[in-house]
């Protein structure tokens, strides 16, 4: 049965008591008004769609096209996609620290600030900013694909490369701001890194060679996730914090999951690979994402002639 409300609207007379429609009711009441009108956020079924298409190209459709025609070169375009990422990674560190890290915000406890002042808003920026890049990002595995490099399309990249537009418009849509976002600034500042030596690599073997410290981002990488799980799992034992314990705790299992999954990668790659010793000092391919080992053979040993595993930064 429903009822008739006092303006002729028909209304349900018991609510919806389900577990979904509980969930619904949360995400629908929770939502982030100053942020439901900007790009990509209104609804999450744009993002869905974007993403369908990313891993139906990118899995299936992409390399049956690429099958029978030969890679493309793309160092061009690398070069630009490089500099362009490391420009924006700046930014987002900048705005991060300045929109709340620097003075407005606490490391041990920081609510989301949802009213229009306009530092509040500056970090709210910030996070849409941040979630633009991680789908930005997507372009990452196009270019493997675009150059016959499948074999560096890991179920970790991809894992990676796919979660991130969600938690991004998770934060865009929910927390557009406080604890969370000091994940958005150290990425950036890692991907400031990271684009930077992409972007040089690209540049051919002339600049290859003085490129020793490829390893060196995926520590950075772990230690990111090491900080960040610190961070937020800090939140569960501050009762007085009303920054959502919820979203605190999920934090702190995708940074534990990535603390495991990146460091297994550098212990297969940098330690049980003796292939991965000095690679980038020798002869090089640079990919958008990946720098893969080809020594000569007659200075290298065929034993030492395997190339390098997947890069998932």
């Amino acid at each position: 049965m429903s009822a008739m409300s006092a303006d002729g609207i028909s209304e349900s007379a018991t609510p919806d008591t389900s577990l979904l429609g509980r969930v619904a009711k949360f995400f629908v009441d929770n939502q982030d008004e100053r942020t439901t009108e900007w790009f990509l956020s209104g609804s999450i079924t744009p993002l869905i769609m974007v993403l369908v298409t990313y891993l139906y190209f990118c899995l299936y459709a992409g390399p049956r096209y690429m099958a029978k025609r030969k890679p493309f070169k793309l160092e061009t375009v690398l070069i630009v996609y490089n500099a362009v990422q490391v420009l924006l990674s700046i930014v987002l560190v900048y705005e991060g620290i300045e929109g709340g890290w620097r003075k407005h915000y606490s490391y041990r406890c920081q609510p989301v600030d949802y009213s229009p002042n306009p530092v509040a808003m500056r970090m709210a920026r910030a996070v849409w900013m941040y979630y633009m890049c991680k789908v930005v990002e997507l372009l990452d595995t196009v270019f493997f694909v675009l150059r016959k490099k499948q074999n560096q399309v890991s179920f970790l990249h991809v894992y990676h490369h796919t979660l991130m537009p969600i938690c991004g418009f998770i934060g865009v849509k929910y927390f557009a701001g406080g604890h969370g976002t000091l994940l958005g600034v150290i990425n950036s500042f890692i991907h400031v890194c990271m684009y930077a030596y992409y972007m040089l690599a690209a540049m051919g073997p002339k600049v290859q060679k003085y490129l020793w410290w490829k390893r060196y981002l995926t520590v950075m990488q772990i230690v990111q996730f090491i900080i960040v799980f610190f961070h937020t799992i800090q939140v569960q034992f501050q009762p007085s914090c009303t920054y959502p314990k919820s979203i605190a705790a999920l934090l702190s299992l995708n940074a534990g999951l990535f603390i495991y999954m990146f460091s297994s990668f550098y212990v297969h790659s940098y330690i049980r690979n003796k292939g991965g010793k000095g690679a980038v000092t020798k002869g090089s391919e640079e990919n958008n994402n990946q720098l893969e080992c080809k020594p000569k053979d007659s200075a290298v040993p065929a034993a030492a002639q395997q190339p390098l595993d997947k890069k998932v930064l």
